[in-house]
Parts: C-alpha cells; sequence; structure tokens
C-alpha cells in the first residue's frame, strides 16, 4: 500500500530505553535541565527510529519517549484541563505491582489550544525518518468519558454543546498546526468507545448519568467535528483500547454493542482494533465497516512476553477476512508497547521479535509489508 495504513502498522509507543527513564527521573528530580531530557530523548528517538525501520515497518512514530502517559501529556497541555483522582480497574485483570487506575480528567475552565502540543516533536521525527512519520494523540472523548457532566465546571460550561465546541476547535487547530508542519498520518487513540463495549463501563456510565447508547453518537460527532474537512491527502486512523498499563487491561467485551456507530458514523480512514485475546470478542462486528475504510486487525500481543506463531496469525486473517475483503485489511500489535513509561512486562528483544512478526506476517499474507 502506497498510503497509510500499510500491511503491517503499530500503534505507537515503544519500551523507553533505560537512557530516557534514568534521565527523566533525573529531571524530575531537578538534577538535569529540560534541554539536557530533551538531548538525551533526541537520541534515543534517532537511534530507536533506525530500529523501527530496519524491521521493515513503514509507519514510524518516536515511541512517545517524551510521554509518562500516552493521554495525559497531551490533554494537560489544553487551557481548561486538570488531572485528579482514578477508576476502578477490572477486577478480572492481571495485578500490577502497584494498585495504579487511570486518573480523571477534569475540566475547570474555558478549553483552548494557546499553544502547540505536539508540532516541535513531530518536527524533529520528521528529520530521522526515510518513512511516513505518524503522531498518535489522545482522543478528544477522553477528556468526557471518565467523569462525565460531573467532571466538566458548570460555570464555564453550563451548555454541554459549548463545551464540545471549545474542544474540538482546541483539536483542530493542533491538527491544523501539525499538518502545515507537514504531518500526513495521525492517530487519535481512544479508550472510551471500546470501554462502551464493556457491560461494567456501560453501567458506570449510566450511573454518572450517561446513556451508554448514546454517547457512541456523541463521540462520533464530537470526532467528526475535529476531522471533517481535513485535507485530502491527510489520513487519520483511531485505536481502540481496553486499557494497556504494565501489561494489564481494564475493559473487556466485543465491538457489538458499538459497531454501527463506529464503523459508519465515525469518519476517520482507519481502525486500529484490538484482538489479541478473547476480550475482544470475534470478528463479526466488522461486517458493518464499509468498504473504503481499512481495519487493523491488533492480532499480536503487546502485553505478553510469547511470541505469536506465523501461520496461526494467518489463520486469524483468514477468519476476518469472512466478514471484510482481505484488501481492507492489515495487522498490527494490539496496542502500543509502553502506553505510560513504565512499559508493558516483556523485553526490548521481546518488543522487536513482536514488530518483525507483524511485519514478516503481512509480508506472508499480502505479499508486502
Amino acid at each position: 500500500m502506497k498510503t497509510p495504513p500499510f500491511r503491517a502498522d503499530h500503534v505507537g509507543s515503544l519500551l523507553r530505553t533505560p537512557t530516557v527513564l534514568q534521565n527523566r527521573n533525573r529531571w524530575k528530580n531537578g538534577e538535569i535541565p529540560a534541554a539536557e531530557l530533551r538531548a538525551v530523548e533526541d537520541a534515543a528517538i534517532a537511534e530507536t527510529v533506525k530500529k523501527l525501520e530496519a524491521t521493515g515497518m513503514r509507519s514510524i512514530t518516536d515511541g512517545e519517549f517524551r510521554r509518562d502517559y500516552f493521554h495525559l501529556d497531551f490533554l494537560k497541555e489544553l487551557s481548561g484541563v486538570t488531572v485528579t483522582g482514578g477508576i476502578e480497574a477490572n477486577p478480572n485483570a492481571r495485578p500490577a505491582e502497584d494498585k495504579f487506575t487511570p486518573p480523571v480528567l477534569s475540566v475547570t475552565g474555558k478549553l483552548k489550544h494557546d499553544h502547540d502540543i505536539q508540532v516541535a516533536d513531530f518536527n524533529f521525527l520528521k528529520s530521522v525518518v526515510t518513512q511516513t512519520a505518524k503522531v498518535s494523540i489522545p482522543s478528544p472523548t477522553m477528556i468526557h468519558f471518565r467523569g462525565g457532566r460531573k467532571s466538566i465546571d458548570i460555570q464555564s460550561y453550563p451548555d454541554m454543546d459549548q463545551f464540545f465546541g471549545d474542544l474540538a476547535l482546541a483539536y483542530r487547530e493542533e491538527i491544523d498546526h501539525l499538518y502545515k508542519a507537514g504531518l500526513r498520518y495521525l492517530q487519535l487513540d481512544d479508550t472510551n468507545l471500546a470501554y462502551l463495549c464493556d457491560p461494567k463501563m456501560r453501567a458506570a456510565a449510566a450511573e454518572r448519568g450517561e446513556d451508554p447508547n448514546e454517547l457512541p453518537r456523541t463521540y462520533a460527532a464530537l470526532i467528526n467535528s475535529v476531522i471533517d474537512g481535513r485535507p485530502d491527502d491527510l489520513t487519520v486512523g483511531i485505536h481502540l483500547c481496553r486499557g494497556n498499563y504494565r501489561s494489564t487491561w481494564f475493559a473487556e467485551g466485543g465491538y457489538e454493542p458499538v459497531a454501527e456507530v463506529l464503523f459508519n458514523d465515525i469518519n476517520v480512514d482507519a481502525y486500529f482494533l484490538e484482538y489479541d485475546d478473547e476480550r475482544s470478542g470475534d470478528f463479526a462486528p466488522l461486517r458493518f465497516v464499509p468498504r473504503h475504510k481499512q481495519v487493523v486487525l491488533g492480532i499480536v500481543s503487546s502485553k505478553l512476553r510469547e511470541l505469536e506463531d506465523m501461520d496461526d496469525l494467518c489463520k486469524r486473517v483468514d477468519e476476518a477476512a469472512q466478514y471484510l475483503p482481505l484488501e481492507n485489511l492489515c495487522i498490527s500489535p494490539q496496542c502500543g508497547f509502553s502506553s505510560t513509561h513504565h512499559g508493558n512486562d516483556l523485553t526490548e528483544d521481546d518488543q522487536w521479535r513482536k514488530v518483525e512478526l507483524v511485519v514478516n506476517t503481512a509480508r506472508k499474507v499480502w505479499g508486502t509489508a
């Protein structure tokens, strides 16, 4: 494929190198200035980009090496956003060493995009790639779902339409600046549409006063208000995630509850869908995908060290092709390898073997990555 998504693709984050982790801690402790940390990150990103391209991967990110969390480092840069609290993790999830729960994002003032967030990072990435530079940012829905109406300051936003309008405008400005800097491949990372596949998460949303059947439509409208009218040569994908922290997860359930809205009402070009185990259900919801859109099957786990069997992966692709033509399909790891700076429970060697497996499987299925 000449344009993204590619037959072999990936979600975005990679395990931070020990040097990056060490120096980020030094920076947090006030031992080195931000400029010194950035120089360390630059060197690590440049080296990691070479490794990623050497696998045959054509979709290249900076591994999110400059972030502590896939979403907070972006969202907290929007004026009016405050980070607090957490939510209860799925009791069936594999326990982490600590009892981490994802933070809640609150809106405590008017939402504004008063400075660029990812542009400088993208400019550096663009300078060291030979393939397609890709940027992943959190979906705008991340600011709403976990707290709902109660997490949005009533004095700043007595009218929710104004809230969604300001949020969309802030996102449009950032994406416009990224495009002007040369970005042509953007991914929105969205946990909330995947969480709405989980009966417990749906019940929790209802307890907050939200309608879990209506939320997907609300979120579709929000995302569309951000990306509609984009240039024809800007590819936008959306990744649905059920949680990814130190190999834990927070939600489960197949895509059926949101499938019709997800695939038909959200005007993205591609969907990155977790399909690494039974938590994600079967491929039947893919029957709703229009033929002008691509689906990237996340069939290689980024949570487990064990390397999948290529023949088994090929069979999974064949199963999905019963619902969506093969030319509409691609493959990837199910999520990032390090959605937070802590990283998942696998080694860098494990990670690179997984990436290579994705590329080699794509070549076996489609003849190209």
